[in-house]
């Protein structure tokens, strides 16, 4: 952790509502991001991000600093939404794919959408349609590659992070990664074809290939499968 985090944490810690307040401020939006990857509809994130500030909030005394402040917060982020679609699917109130595909996610909630800027409203047209595609191919992933490809994509967790993060092991987040990309890219080949783009639009979305990838990260031993 950052030493100014390390002093905040080490403040809430001994009670100090103020240092308490200026984690959520620091995490509040990325929790919500990663809640509503997740789950898909911005109520339950909300919910879900109040649920995660009550247990930090809570547990904070227990929290011995082994990882970092972030990676706690995320995994609990996570589980939280694991549980609240787990929930769901065992009330079976409402089918997960009709909701999404009834609902367009309005501007203020798109998450893995296009962040390249210009003046051109062709082109910016163009980037929020993309970004509503990759909002429904995202639903079609299963909960532990969206959980992957968020926390990759979206906040930028080294493969390690995602490691710690998730309590599971270095190779399994690349083959999870892997599966994630490649199952993303076939949800969104229907669009991009009809639509007359071409893959490298996943890259400006913030989908970034393996290939390019590995170089980055280059990890030695096999890869175990998610």
């Amino acid at each position: 952790m950052a030493s100014d985090e390390k002093q905040l944490v080490r403040r809430a810690r001994r009670g100090d509502e103020e240092a308490f307040r200026m984690l959520m401020e620091r995490y509040k939006r990325k929790v919500f991001s990663i809640a509503y990857g997740m789950v898909h509809d911005p109520q339950a994130a909300l919910d879900i991000s109040q649920e995660v500030f009550i247990k930090v909030h809570r547990y904070l005394g227990s929290f011995q600093g082994t990882s970092s402040f972030y990676t706690w917060i995320y995994r609990i982020a996570v589980n939280l939404s694991i549980d609240h679609l787990r929930k769901a699917n065992r009330r079976d109130t409402v089918d997960y794919d009709d909701m999404l595909g009834r609902r367009e996610p309005d501007d203020s909630e798109a998450l893995v959408a296009p962040t390249f800027l210009d003046g051109n409203p062709h082109a910016a047209f163009k980037r929020k349609e993309l970004g509503r595609q990759i909002e429904r191919a995202l639903a079609t992933l299963s909960e532990k590659h969206r959980a992957v490809l968020l926390l990759r994509e979206v906040d930028g967790l080294s493969y390690e992070e995602i490691s710690r993060t998730l309590k599971i092991h270095r190779g399994t987040v690349m083959s999870r990664l892997h599966h994630a990309r490649k199952n993303l890219q076939h949800a969104l080949t229907e669009y991009l074809v009809e639509s007359g783009e071409h893959a490298t639009m996943l890259q400006h979305a913030g989908v970034k290939g393996d290939c390019e990838e590995s170089k980055k990260e280059a990890s030695p031993g096999s890869v175990s499968h998610g």
